[in-house]
């Protein structure tokens, strides 16, 4: 499949849907930025993501990461292409200008990302990696520490990593083994190996900066005794060049059902130098900086999944002939009508346009957030903590929906190709491979939703749930009395209220049987990702039907050959399909929710095996 940027539609989401240029303006950091510029950023990104990074998607899967004597090497064209990229300056767009950076908002960057992850996300995760390890940096080193590494990693001379899991410590983080002696020039000995590093060892930059969780030999026990050390691959002189070789090396990459192009590492710490960053035995806290990037990160990779499949789809949809619409002829000429006249077909196709053009919305949104989050203490009457509450509400639900809802369209995309799809040219049963792990890392679903049901929502006696819910009651009070849009707000007020009401049930219940909140987590969560995308479906038909009102006022010929006409009414039709199709399905998480945690919990451990 040759990938094709979204471009009409990424504008539309920034520029019309979420007032790109409005926002900017109430954040001085980025108040000059305009549309033409925001514009000039993603059609270069566009270029170089189809013309560079997408012909080297599927042999980089074909090719894999090769592992010889402690080195990695990327597939044929990914060191040339990663060239390419910082030369363009794409590491460095969201960057401080401290720091060798733009200074150019999330907002922006994450558009930048969509279009990398879905040109080829295996490429993608090199740079990508490297942000987290950014924002740690930024927020918790010392100066002496910004001033060595920020430069470097943020103009991509340099990578970073997150090493945190271990073989026998998965996301329970609190017994990991790591050790970090104290030396006597205040820098530390690390001691461990870690598991399923992304980036741990390549060939694409001259230095890799892992960040390594590991316990200092008086650490109290659990998550309280986790601090977090800086370990380069290489050591760094006080002139700021490479020096010596460190102690830690790649033990070999681990065989992967996909994203082969990306190296997955083991790495052993033997004795590694590393600096403390951050508090000690703080570490947990200071990782979370760079887990919420991660998370993000990884909820684009499930909108760019959903894209991928939309788009390899529709174009095999629109070219396969397979017998005749039960409705009639609809090719007449053809011996045979093409598959997208299918309402079968037409329901796959339409899933995944559904889930990608919300995702995008759901990612692009939350953006916003985080460029408050970043540069709203300089602002006049920006509240930068509702903004940091709603990041950390939204985030687990972009990360485990999207990435969920990205598998399905996977799936479905080689569903569209019947058994083409499952012959590795077309590119959709890669697809499927690479999407997989996205609900698995940086936190499971499972994960999530307790991160959602239990930390964020119950953990915030419900206020950080309810500064969204009160988001969608205005905007469905803002719009009640507009019949043509009740298709929309009255199913969405509705199911915004169900959400405060299902809430306080579980909250309930949990304060009886805690394992009511993690028998409940799951499905709230999906029910939570279902009417997130719908607030935003009902917001973006609300901009299309008001452009379409312009057109039939304005518009003397034939709206049907207009292209702007034709792309809003899709829009409707989309969010007419997501309300009446997909939305539904929250009746069924209710259900399930409603059914407790009794017989989850029946049966005993020995009982399986029967």
């Amino acid at each position: 499949m040759q990938y094709t940027a979204p471009l009409r539609d990424m504008k539309f989401v920034m520029h019309e849907l979420l007032d790109s240029q409005a926002h900017y303006a109430r954040l001085p950091a980025y108040a000059e930025l305009d549309a033409d510029t925001v514009n000039s950023y993603l059609e270069a990104a566009a270029d170089y993501a189809q013309s560079v990074i997408a012909p080297l998607n599927r042999t980089g899967d074909i090719e894999g990461c090769t592992f010889d004597n402690g080195n990695v090497y990327t597939p044929s064209g990914f060191k040339e292409a990663y060239e390419t990229y910082c030369e363009l300056g794409f590491p460095a767009i969201a960057a401080e200008p401290e720091y060798g950076g733009m200074g150019l908002p999330t907002s922006l960057s994450s558009a930048v990302s969509e279009m990398m992850g879905t040109a080829n996300w295996s490429f993608a995760m090199y740079p990508g990696l490297s942000h987290g390890a950014i924002a740690t940096i930024e927020h918790h080193g010392t100066d002496e520490q910004k001033a060595t590494y920020l430069e470097k990693l943020n103009t991509g001379i340099w990578s970073g990593t997150m090493c945190l899991t271990e073989a026998h410590a998965g996301s329970d983080l609190g017994i990991i083994k790591t050790r970090a002696v104290p030396n006597d020039d205040g820098s530390y000995a690390i001691t461990g190996q870690k598991i399923f590093i992304s980036a741990g060892e390549h060939d694409l930059t001259e230095n890799i900066i892992h960040i390594v969780l590991a316990r200092l030999p008086d650490a109290p026990a659990g998550t309280k005794g986790i601090s977090l050390f800086i370990v380069p691959k290489f050591l760094v002189n006080a002139d700021g060049s490479i020096g010596a070789r460190n102690g830690v090396v790649c033990g070999s990459i681990e065989h992967k059902m996909g994203i082969k192009a990306s190296a997955t590492c083991v790495m052993n710490f033997d004795g590694a130098t590393g600096y403390l960053i951050g508090p000690k035995n703080r570490g947990l806290n200071c990782m979370f900086t760079f887990m919420n990037v991660a998370r993000i990160g990884t909820a684009i990779q499930g909108l760019s999944a959903a894209e991928f499949a939309f788009q390899g789809s529709l174009a095999y949809a629109k070219d396969r002939t397979a017998m005749r619409s039960i409705s009639g002829v609809k090719d007449k000429g053809k011996p045979a009508d093409r598959i997208i006249h299918h309402p079968a077909v037409r329901n796959m196709v339409l899933t995944s346009k559904a889930f990608a053009e919300g995702g995008r919305a759901l990612v692009y949104y939350l953006s916003q957030y985080a460029d408050i989050v970043a540069k709203g203490g300089d602002a006049d009457g920006v509240d930068v903590k509702f903004a940091d509450d709603m990041l950390s509400l939204l985030t687990p639900i972009a990360k485990a929906f999207l990435t969920e809802t990205g598998y399905e369209s996977a799936n479905h995309g080689v569903q569209v190709y019947g058994g083409h799809g499952f012959i590795s040219e077309w590119g959709m049963e890669q697809n499927v491979r690479d999407t997989r792990i996205a609900c698995l890392y940086e936190g499971t679903t499972e994960i999530q939703s307790l991160d959602l049901l239990g930390r964020k929502v119950l953990g915030s006696q419900g206020r950080m749930l309810a500064n969204f819910t009160k988001i969608i009651h205005k905007f469905c009070k803002e719009h009640e009395e507009n019949d043509e849009l009740g298709q929309f707000i009255r199913p969405l007020a509705k199911l915004n209220k169900q959400w405060g009401d299902i809430t306080a049930r579980i909250g309930l219940q949990g304060t009886q049987n805690p394992d009511a909140i993690g028998a409940a987590a799951v499905d709230y969560l999906y029910f939570s990702g279902y009417v997130t995308l719908a607030y935003l479906w009902a917001r973006m038909a609300v901009v299309a039907k008001s452009k379409l009102s312009d057109f039939d006022a304005n518009l003397d010929s034939d709206k049907s050959l207009h292209g702007d006409y034709g792309f809003y009414d899709a829009k409707v039709k989309t969010a007419q399909f997501y309300f009446t199709k997909l939305l539904p399905r929250t009746a069924v998480h209710v259900a399930r929710i409603n059914s407790g945690e009794e017989c989850l919990m029946a049966m005993d451990i020995e009982q399986f095996a029967y």
